[in-house]
């Protein structure tokens, strides 16, 4: 849900419109149930976006003629949210239609009476036992006669899972947003009645990677990490025409953050790719391609990765095939998390089969035709659901890259609308895989790497096309990943959708 709502900030619809909608959607389900002449409300309220989402439902209910009061758990100055705190401050102006109470202390929680009490203190997200004065005022609200509605979650349940955390409000009713959470499906005793209110977050946030999506693979770094940590790649590519295919998946990997990048390559070719740069670490293969002879080595390497990158500039000799086929069974077995990429995936198109592990295929158009030995239909929405069909039969997931990516696991499919026509210079599929690899090696569900690293890739080359226009190279492109990663939601200022 969070990385759905950054999805729609970034297509315009801002969170403070959201807070709008949920609140507007609480103050409405009270209204139809009770008469302001006869009934009064409290709400207490967090300092994050559920309290932000109280507030509002506050200025409603006043203008319906409620009287409300809000207790506050926390001090003003605690609010950050934007939303949040613009509203927190707008009902400090309402004072003669809404009360409001800081309560920064268990031991001073007011005692006040109303018909109905509204939580509104935590919300998704919310991990371990709840602290003070929240925990207090769970129990307050427990204790409390009369009806309880709950906004978005009852505080004190994982919305994922539906454990309690301890304690957690026993509603009569909970008005959730946009879909129901996994948890309040779970925790039915504390949901009480559920309904779902539309808050106008549009499809296209569930459709369309966007920042949301780079939220959902950012792993906080603690102080005690150590390395390895972030994973370990493999990428097994090169020939003696392609050296520069897998360095830049190489570099690409590393500017996303993970640890450690081992390259497998021939010998001659690998020497080439270390002298690239100082940061790539270069396993030498025998032969000028990748031959039965490097099998047992890439084996060896296979004990260190945390996932494979198979395929770029890897050249399709006919024992390069065999190799590729052998090589894939030792990682199925192993059950490393894989991405398949250029000749990789002509390779594979000559054995494939369901597979049981996690597998992303990164084909473009010609190569997807080779992959299903059918052309896609030109319709967008066709061309999505052959891809669909495909991943589904195949067990994994597929990246067709094109104009605009369609990513698909075979039960959910998004689209990809980062990129532009500069990126069709040689090397951008590679740092893709580059991307997408290095994620995979962190442990990310594949599909979640796919469209995370399908929207960094084309990012980063809107960024390019910005400072350099259509003359870019793939290493422009890999100098954008860290930027991307860290703040997506500046790309709003270089799209032209």
């Amino acid at each position: 849900m969070k990385a759905i709502e950054l999805n729609a900030e970034y297509l315009g619809v801002s969170r403070a419109k959201l807070m709008e909608n949920a609140g507007y959607a609480v103050a409405r389900e009270i209204a139809s149930r009770f008469n302001p002449k006869e009934a009064s409300v409290v709400i207490y309220a967090g300092p994050g976006g559920n309290g932000g989402d109280g507030f509002v439902a506050a200025r409603h209910l006043a203008g319906l003629g409620f009287k409300v009061d809000v207790i506050l758990a926390g001090k003003p100055s605690e609010i950050e949210d934007a939303a949040s705190k613009t509203n927190w401050e707008c009902i400090q102006l309402l004072g003669q239609s809404i009360a409001t109470h800081v309560v920064y202390d268990s031991s001073v929680i007011p005692k006040l009476e109303a018909t109905v009490t509204v939580d509104a203190l935590l919300g998704i997200g919310v991990r371990g036992e709840l602290r003070q004065p929240i925990l207090q005022m769970v129990k307050t609200i427990n204790r409390r006669p009369g009806f309880k509605l709950a906004v978005d979650v009852p505080t004190g349940i994982d919305s994922d899972s539906g454990e309690v955390l301890g304690e957690a409000v026993k509603a009569d009713l909970t008005v959730t947003f946009h879909r129901p959470k996994t948890g309040l499906l779970k925790a039915k005793k504390h949901v009480g009645k559920l309904i779902t209110a539309n808050v106008g977050i549009p499809p296209e946030a569930e459709l369309y990677a966007g920042p949301g999506d780079v939220s959902l693979v950012r792993k906080p770094r603690p102080l005690e990490a150590h390395k390895g940590d972030f994973g370990r790649l493999l990428i097994i590519g090169g020939s003696e025409t392609f050296s520069g295919a897998p360095a830049l998946a190489a570099l690409a990997a590393l500017r996303t953050g993970v640890d450690l990048v081992y390259v497998a390559a021939p010998r001659d070719t690998a020497y080439a790719i270390a002298t690239m740069s100082p940061d790539l670490i270069t396993v030498k293969l025998e032969g000028s391609h990748l031959d039965s002879r490097s099998v047992g080595v890439i084996e060896d390497l296979l004990g260190k990765a945390t996932a494979v990158v198979m395929g770029p500039g890897l050249g399709l000799h006919r024992d390069t095939v065999s190799a590729v086929k052998t090589l894939f069974n030792l990682i199925e077995k192993r059950r490393v998390p894989l991405l398949l990429d250029a000749d990789a995936l002509k390779a594979f198109a000559e054995f494939k089969h369901r597979v049981n592990f996690p597998v992303v295929l990164t084909p473009h158009l010609g190569e997807y035709r080779i992959l299903t030995g059918q052309a896609l239909p030109h319709d967008l929405s066709d061309r999505a659901e052959h891809v669909c069909r495909f991943a589904g039969k195949l067990g994994g997931v597929i990246i067709l890259k094109g104009h605009i990516d369609i990513i698909s696991d075979g039960i959910t499919t998004k689209l990809n609308l980062t990129g532009n026509p500069g990126m069709t210079v040689g090397g951008t599929g590679d740092t893709l895989s580059g991307i997408t690899g290095a994620l995979l090696a962190q442990g990310f569900d594949s599909f979640r790497a796919a469209v995370a690293g399908a929207f960094i890739n084309g990012a980063a080359g809107d960024f390019v096309r910005e400072k350099k226009g259509y003359h870019m190279m793939p290493t422009d492109v890999i100098d954008w990943i860290s930027r991307v990663m860290e703040d997506p939601m500046e790309h709003v200022r270089v799209r032209k959708w």
